[in-house]
């Protein structure tokens, strides 16, 4: 099994959407997960690149990434939003978090 470098994430209240590419830019994790099934897999995952998309929740998950020693980038919703040729889908949104890192992310706050 490749692991992946870069992770994309869609947070929401349940149910977690992510999207991981290797070295080669492979698509090797595309899945969706629980709330305790994504942070059991998280602690496992040697540390990567996780892209969220800015929203209420997603300084939590980043503290709690960086706390399992990943790094962790916050894409402001207009960047995100560059990406989506139709309509929102969720499912889509973490992989338009990982196409290209931005050039400005935004900050964490403490």
């Amino acid at each position: 099994m490749n692991i992946p470098v870069r992770i994309g994430m869609d947070t929401s209240k349940s149910v977690f959407q992510l999207h991981g590419v290797d070295e080669n830019e492979v698509v090797v994790v595309r899945r969706q997960f629980r709330r305790a099934e994504m942070i059991r897999y998280f602690e496992r995952l040697p540390p990567v690149l996780v892209a969220i998309e800015s929203c209420g929740s997603s300084h939590h998950w980043a503290r709690l990434l960086q706390s399992f020693g990943h790094e962790v980038k916050l894409i402001p919703p207009q960047y995100v939003k560059a990406y989506v040729k139709r309509g929102k889908k969720t499912r889509l949104t973490p992989r338009r978090c990982v196409r290209r890192s931005p050039a400005r992310a935004c900050g964490l706050y403490r």
